[in-house]
């Protein structure tokens, strides 16, 4: 990153008080407030923590199959079925939030469908807001669930071929 394009990004993120500390700018966090594609970004970088502590059960010492293993299973075609294994234990609530994620205007990459890719921002959007909620128990719940279905149909699609 270029120096200028770094004193950009600060410039636009931090402030100072009147002592020269960075100041925070917002007191609290309301998810309902907050734009889909943030809440899908929390929802991501928990996810990716949650599979990479759960792979620990498998493998210890090969990081970068840890690595290359983690980032298939919170890929969007994977987190799409995670959503569809998932679904009907939603609340009316949780799928509200899941919609919001998945119509949220975003560019979709070539590695999933449009389709997998708004089902998973939107899977990524529940997670998000049920951790920016506390909600911890309910949110590993269906981490759990969804690691769960994630790595059966892994499983069965290797069996397969």
């Amino acid at each position: 990153m270029k120096f200028d394009h770094f004193k950009v990004l600060v410039d636009s993120m931090f402030m100072s008080d009147d002592d020269g500390n960075v100041k925070q700018r917002y007191q609290e966090v309301d998810p309902k407030m907050l734009n889909p594609l943030v809440l899908a970004y929390i929802g991501d970088a928990y996810f990716h923590l949650f599979v990479r502590g759960k792979l620990l059960g498998y493998e210890q010492n090969k990081v970068q199959i840890l690595h290359q293993f983690s980032a298939q299973i919170v890929s969007a075609v994977w987190q799409s079925r995670a959503f569809h294994g998932i679904e009907d234990i939603l609340t009316e609530g949780e799928k509200n939030v899941f919609r919001r994620g998945r119509n949220a205007k975003s560019n979709v990459p070539k590695s999933a469908s449009v389709a997998e890719y708004r089902a998973s921002t939107g899977f990524e959007a529940l997670l998000g807001t049920l951790y920016l909620n506390e909600e911890h128990e309910r949110l590993y719940m269906i981490a759990e669930k969804s690691f769960e279905i994630i790595s059966k149909a892994m499983l069965e699609h290797v069996n397969t071929k």
